[in-house]
């Protein structure tokens, strides 16, 4: 199949031929002929897909067509808004959004395309929705803001696009969403692009979308990225984890790297080391002005920068070619963005590398992702830097045969069930750590729980043997010299405070302070 046989118009084949698209790829042979024919869709595809053009081809088309009618052409003066309206979580992918349209229409002299996103004066907005406006995409925040003030007018939109709609929802977006969809005419064409859609995005895409809406997957999570080799690193420790890091990034086989981090405050302080090591290097986060954000973005593209240091901002919207390399120098927070991280790499037919820096704190979240994506990760070492600690087991196993079940048909934690335990290297039968039932015992377990030293008796967790002092659950010590299993003999929940240097309770029987007259009832 070609982009001639899809029935796109000769201007905008023109600019694929320009741009060197030879021939669609395959979310696009499915998903542009049913947008074209006026259907809702559902798109599920993996990154790099071309999933972007397969939603803003059919939007340029329904803008070419719209205005080949003379009655659609706008008058001087007349504010009509936007034909299509495309939202999207955050700023980089509009604007990676924006620019896909104005390449695909460069050869349209007459089009109109703007971004609505926080971070940016309200002036120059205003401006471009007072003007002739044919394509806008905009982040939900903002854009509720221009509709609030009546200067975003929607009731002339034809289509509606979500662009990562699981994510808008992760950032607390569905609002938001409603409202934007209630200003909007009850007669138009809505596409959704979602990494799933189960939970709550299929359920907003049954109010938003038509009974008959034509799904498409194309790639699913577990879909094996061939041409990206995904690697795991275990470091002992913070020293441990960035030599492994400065070994990576001085590899001459790096292009570009994006290093992404699990906090803003981890991105600048590694974007800073980085540069003083003398790396060409950058941080990106949510807590910069917009204006820096587009700088940072602009030298990466343009190749002055030769590392990103960023947080999961930078997991969508970010389509640079010549990044070869992704570092995941912090784990995220769910497991579906690990898949968006490495998706910055491999992009445009080209191989990548993704590399993970765990310790042992991050097992957990490594059997997630290996659960989330049904595929283990290989383990890799590098020579001279090789762990001194035994490497995690990340392997998920079933529960044990005949373990009690709990209310959501889970095993059963507790005494004598050691969940926790088994999850952290205890013992089967243990508790947290390998404590027996749960509770703070003797460390017996050979790998306990991150941040312990499991490799000797550690005093902390001895039961005390004094009479009167067992352990009991939610006693803290009130210094070092305490160990966690002292207890304080039981004291009465409430002692009556003393006036200073007097015995004399401060209140009396009456309840009124002592030595005023009691207050008369009321």
């Amino acid at each position: 199949m070609t982009f001639e046989s899809l029935g796109l118009d000769e201007a905008l084949l023109r600019a694929l031929q320009a741009a060197k698209y030879e021939q669609p790829t395959e979310v696009q042979s499915r998903a542009i002929p049913a947008a074209l024919a006026g259907r809702d869709l559902r798109v599920c595809s993996a990154t790099g897909s071309g999933k972007t053009a397969a939603f803003v081809l059919p939007a340029l088309m329904r803008v070419l067509e719209a205005r080949k009618d003379p009655a659609n052409k706008p008058k001087r003066g007349e504010v009509r808004g936007p034909r299509v309206l495309v939202l999207v979580p955050t700023r980089e992918l509009a604007m990676q959004v924006c620019k896909a349209a104005i390449d695909y229409g460069r050869f349209v002299p007459w089009l109109s395309v703007t971004n609505v996103v926080g971070g940016v004066p309200y002036g120059a907005q205003l401006k471009a929705l007072r003007s002739p406006l044919d394509i806008l995409v905009a982040t939900p925040g903002r854009l509720i803001d221009h509709l609030g003030s009546g200067k975003a007018v929607l009731e002339n939109v034809e289509m509606l696009v979500l662009d990562e709609a699981d994510r808008m929802l992760d950032m607390g977006f569905i609002e938001d969403i409603e409202h934007i969809a209630a200003a909007l005419p009850a007669k138009r064409q809505t596409l959704m692009a979602s990494a799933t859609f189960a939970g709550e995005v299929g359920q907003l895409a049954q109010r938003l979308q038509r009974a008959d809406v034509e799904r498409i997957e194309i790639a699913a999570h577990t879909e094996k990225h061939e041409n990206i080799a995904q690697q795991i690193m275990w470091a002992d420790d913070l020293d441990h984890k960035h030599a492994l890091l400065d070994h990576l990034l001085t590899d001459r086989d790096v292009d570009q790297a994006v290093v992404f981090t699990s906090t803003q405050i981890d991105a600048d302080r590694l974007a800073d080391r980085l540069h003083e090591m003398g790396h060409k290097v950058a941080s990106l986060h949510g807590g910069m002005p917009q204006g820096r954000r587009n700088r940072v973005l602009q030298g990466l593209r343009s190749r002055h920068l030769r590392i990103l240091v960023a947080t999961d901002v930078a997991a969508r919207g970010i389509d640079v070619p010549t990044i070869s390399h992704v570092i995941n120098y912090g784990l995220p927070l769910k497991a579906e963005d690990y898949v968006h991280r490495i998706g910055r790499t491999g992009r445009a037919g080209r191989s990548g590398r993704a590399v993970t820096l765990a310790e042992r704190r991050d097992v957990p979240m490594i059997r997630r992702i290996q659960h989330y994506t049904t595929q283990p990760i290989p383990v890799a070492t590098v020579e001279g830097l090789e762990p001194k600690r035994p490497v995690p087991d990340t392997v998920q196993r079933p529960p044990r045969a005949g373990a009690p079940r709990g209310k959501f048909g889970g095993p059963r934690s507790g005494p004598g069930y050691g969940r926790v335990g088994d999850f952290f290297g205890g013992r089967p039968g243990q508790g947290h750590g390998g404590h027996p039932g749960g509770h703070h015992g003797e460390h017996r377990a050979p790998h306990g729980h991150a941040g312990f030293r499991a490799d000797r008796h550690d005093p902390r967790f001895a039961p005390s043997d004094r009479p009167g002092f067992e352990p009991r659950r939610g006693d803290r010590p009130e210094g070092r010299d305490r160990p966690y299993g002292d207890a304080r003999p039981a004291q009465p929940r409430f002692v009556p405070k003393s006036a200073a240097g007097s015995s004399k309770p401060r209140f009396d029987s009456n309840g009124s302070s002592a030595g005023k007259r009691p207050r008369k009832p009321v």
